[in-house]
């Protein structure tokens, strides 16, 4: 084989290595998407379902679970992290419960300004939704727990700041937290972006031109080689 026809086949290798990659990034957003829906799925069932006692431990199939737990707030241990909400920027109001199977960090939601409406004294019952630690602080910014300064709800670090052992994760209480002089409850957003449908056809899109352009250049090479 010429120089030039060891270069042709090259070429043609990689065009077609091309085109292959390009249908299996397409495969693979549809696979994802398929994934995503049906996480959109179980979480939708959890969120609609009846609440479950609070768990002592808890894992990734229980994110967004409906849960109960009764106890009493463990009062001067409150922790604020900044948050982002519907109702504008602001603070959620952390804070430790004592249940008799141990203490649960609950978010008892959200408030305007950097102070804590205290807790109530008695005791209590909160239903909410159950919520993975989120242990990697906010965009950019870092927990600085010596310094009081939060951007994320890292349950284990908080609890080592109150000297409270905590179970791993935090409960985001409803709106029945919305009592005069308390923070607002009620305010979890449930949103997963599934832009996997637009992506695959962009990728399949794509193999489709390349195959063509492929295509292109074959009749050309053959044209070409008829003329010599």
């Amino acid at each position: 084989m010429t120089r030039r026809g060891v270069a042709r086949a090259a070429l043609g290798a990689a065009w077609v290595a091309a085109i292959v990659l390009l249908l299996g990034l397409g495969t693979w957003q549809v696979q994802r998407r398929a994934w995503k829906l049906d996480l959109i799925a179980r979480v939708d069932a959890r969120i609609h379902a009846a609440p479950v006692p609070a768990p002592r431990d808890a894992g990734p199939d229980d994110a967004y679970r409906r849960v109960v737990a009764s106890g009493t707030y463990l009062t001067g241990k409150d922790t604020l992290v900044q948050a982002s909400t519907v109702r504008g920027p602001g603070w959620w109001v952390m804070t430790p419960l004592r249940t008799k199977d141990g203490a649960l960090l609950i978010n008892r939601g959200y408030v305007a300004d950097r102070r804590a409406p205290p807790a109530p004294p008695r005791p209590v019952t909160v239903t909410g939704l159950l919520r993975p630690t989120e242990p990697e602080g906010g965009f950019l910014r870092n927990n600085d727990p010596a310094a009081d300064r939060w951007y994320s709800r890292d349950v284990a670090a908080i609890g080592r700041r109150d000297g409270v052992a905590l179970a791993p994760y935090f409960i985001d209480a409803d709106d029945a937290a919305n009592a005069p002089g308390q923070p607002v409850g009620g305010l979890t957003v449930v949103s997963f972006r599934n832009s996997h449908l637009v992506y695959a056809i962009t990728w399949y899109t794509l193999a489709i031109m390349t195959a063509a352009g492929f295509l292109y250049w074959v009749a050309l090479v053959r044209r070409k080689a008829g003329r010599a």
